[in-house]
């Protein structure tokens, strides 16, 4: 999708990992790539296996650190499509609950313990009883979409770790993609890069959605 001397940025499939598992013996993103550099690349963030959408890598150190620091200070905006269960009934929102990871590795609310998290969120579209919408996580927890919409009772389409296992299963992919990232480049050039939605995310989408659409 994008690249200079400091950044590449390419559009992740749904079902490969960003990084390494903890199996070696499965493919990821990031080792798929390092195959083609003879440089190392560097992770500034990561995206679920689950998801697809658009991930940026730096190409050295001082690219790495810069980036880091926009992410840190939350100067990189994210926008994400994702089509949730339910008809969220405001056409603009922002979840802010706390999250923390659990043994499990699973991410939950937690009043007490968890780590500041907020996702804003606008509705594009509602069906009889689904939503599409574009989300912006402003901080950047793990997982922290899916569990800010299932806590909210809408969880993602899909999903089979935060939902009903028995019907999430029915739906062929996780409904959540990175559509877009807009960023500082140093130097001051600003960087505005973006996935196409992929077919398997349309074809859900028509499958379910267009037939008995309405705002």
């Amino acid at each position: 999708l994008f690249e200079n001397e400091d950044f590449l940025a390419v559009d992740k499939p749904e079902g490969l990992a960003s990084i390494p598992e903890r199996s070696q013996e499965k493919n990821s993103l990031l080792a798929l790539l390092s195959e083609s550099y003879s440089t190392k690349l560097y992770v500034v963030h990561r995206l679920d296996k689950e998801a697809s959408g658009v991930i940026l890598f730096a190409k050295n150190p001082s690219a790495h650190r810069f980036m880091n620091e926009r992410f840190l200070n939350r100067k990189v905006r994210k926008t994400y499509l994702i089509l949730v269960h339910g008809r969220l009934r405001q056409d603009r929102g922002v979840i802010e609950k706390p999250l923390r990871q659990f043994g499990s590795g699973r991410m939950g609310v937690n009043t007490n313990r968890g780590k500041e998290s907020t996702t804003e969120f606008c509705v594009l579209e509602r069906a009889a009883s689904y939503t599409l919408a574009e989300a912006h996580p402003v901080t950047g927890r793990r997982h922290q979409i899916r569990v800010h919409f299932y806590s909210i009772g809408h969880p993602v389409v899909g999903d089979l770790r935060y939902g009903d296992e028995t019907q999430q299963e029915s739906y062929p992919r996780l409904m959540l993609h990175a559509q877009r990232i807009e960023c500082q480049l140093p130097g001051g050039r600003s960087l505005n890069i973006e996935a196409p939605v992929p077919e398997s995310f349309e074809a859900v989408i028509k499958d379910i959605c267009h037939s008995g659409r309405h705002r």
